[in-house]
């Protein structure tokens, strides 16, 4: 961290530092526009292929190898070609609203805060911050530091251990803060300090609620609300029973259209919603100094096929011991490691022999196998399915996992794996990451009280 950033972190102890209190009950359901997300897209589709191709493997790499710092409700959703989905979300009194990037591989949920944000490497027009939408602590009457006693201090920084060490051997009375979070995403970082706040959704107010006031950011356009397993999440903070979503496919990029992020809490989802096919969620696997593993939604993925034919995959790829799958909001494109893709993409190759190979488009957008198809009449293409735990078959149109590669005339297998990051990436963590482009039109249902995952083929605009 630089001294610009440990100046900007400064500055915020200017605000007063509070114990938080208990929460009430949160509402029942809660609904909340969903929508794509980009920054900055590029006008050509080649060079925006090629950068989403870039951060989902980026986006894998980090997930297989997560950093860490040291020590019913409804909501608009809406998607963008940056290969992301945001959200409002309002907080502070009066409320201050800023999107944020929903993402299910993550806990913390975090904004860029104080007008002395700083955002480095972030995509926009003219100034790195210029189009930025800031939270400011001091128009809130609500905001509070968390204090280094509060427990929720551990949340951020994912340790049960006081962070006190200025106010020890004698803790009674200690005005000491939280300590600063750094958060790493693999394509950038953030890091500031945990608020308590108030979270204010139209027909609910959550107060204490933790989140991080960023100061400054690399590489990261936009706010994160995590959405993964762990306290300091929103489902957790909120208690929520369910969480579900029809994702916009990506033809509605960078338009105004948005379906519903539907947060339910209190009730009983228990019953099972016609045509959803569910499969449980797998117990995450413990690794050590892979502590951010426990916030994975781990699925039950047991066969993938290709036309028809059973792609061989040793089962231990398939089980979290060797890998395993996740199903990840934050990722664009499927990640499948190296020992996964093969197979499959082999199988790709078989079944599509009369198409030639479009070896340039794989090399300048790292996806592939690519296939030239113009010019030949009526095209086949073999269908993917994936069968998971309890029966459950997830079959995506062919849109959802073959992609046009600009003006080539040649159409891509839309899964990256390892290539770029050498051995380590497939050394620990998923082997499967089932990304959000594979799940358009799909109505999604994270079950957390009947821990299982749900789904089902359906038009989201």
């Amino acid at each position: 961290m630089g001294a610009p950033s440990f100046l900007c972190l400064l500055a915020l102890l200017s605000l007063a530092s509070s114990s938080l209190s208990s929460s009430p009950p949160p509402p029942t359901t809660i609904t909340l526009p969903l929508s794509h997300f980009h920054p900055n897209p590029s006008p050509d589709p080649y060079q925006n292929l090629t950068h989403i191709a870039i951060q989902s493997k980026t986006r894998a790499h980090h997930l297989k190898n997560p950093q860490t710092a040291p020590a019913t409700t409804t909501t608009p959703i809406s998607a963008h070609s940056y290969g992301a989905y945001s959200i409002p979300l309002s907080f502070g009194t009066p409320p201050q609203t800023l999107k944020f990037v929903m993402d299910t591989g993550s806990d913390i949920v975090w904004f860029p805060c104080t007008r002395r944000y700083q955002c480095t490497n972030c995509s926009f027009g003219g100034s790195d911050s210029s189009n930025l939408t800031l939270f400011i602590p001091k128009l809130s009457s609500s905001a509070k530091i968390l204090g280094c006693l509060n427990p929720k201090c551990g949340w951020i920084h994912h340790t049960n251990v006081t962070n006190c060490r200025d106010c020890e051997p004698n803790l009674t009375n200690c005005t000491q803060i939280c300590p600063p979070y750094m958060i790493f995403y693999g394509s950038g970082t953030t890091g500031g300090l945990g608020l308590a706040e108030t979270l204010d959704f139209p027909a609910k107010k959550v107060p204490d609620f933790v989140v991080g006031c960023s100061i400054f950011s690399v590489r990261q356009p936009a706010g994160i609300a995590g959405f993964g397993r762990g306290p300091a999440s929103l489902p957790s903070q909120l208690g929520l029973n369910k969480f579900s979503y029809c994702l916009l496919p990506r033809k509605f990029d960078e338009t105004a259209k948005t379906t519903a992020l539907v947060l339910e809490s209190g009730s009983d989802s228990g019953e099972q919603i016609d045509g959803v096919s569910y499969s449980p969620f797998v117990k995450n696997p413990i690794v050590a100094g892979k502590d951010a593993f426990s916030v994975y939604y781990y699925i039950s993925l047991r066969k993938i096929t290709v036309g028809g034919k059973t792609v061989k995959i040793p089962y231990e790829y398939l089980s979290p011991s060797g890998g395993g799958a996740i199903v990840d909001s934050g990722s664009t494109f499927t990640y499948m490691s190296r020992n996964v893709f093969e197979p499959v993409m082999s199988e790709f190759v078989n079944q599509m022999k009369k198409y030639k190979r479009a070896s340039e488009v794989e090399i300048e957008t790292g996806i592939g196998p690519c296939f030239v198809v113009s010019g030949g009449g009526a095209v086949t293409l073999p269908e993917l399915k994936l069968q998971f735990k309890g029966g459950a078959e997830l079959v995506p149109p062919l849109e959802n996992y073959f992609i046009l590669a600009g003006k080539r005339g040649a159409v891509c297998l839309a899964v990256v794996t390892d290539d770029g990051f050498g051995p380590a990436a497939s050394s620990d963590g998923p082997a499967i990451i089932l990304g959000n482009f594979q799940m358009q039109n799909f109505y999604v249902e994270y079950d957390l009280k009947n821990d299982r995952f749900g789904f089902r083929k359906q038009t989201c605009n």
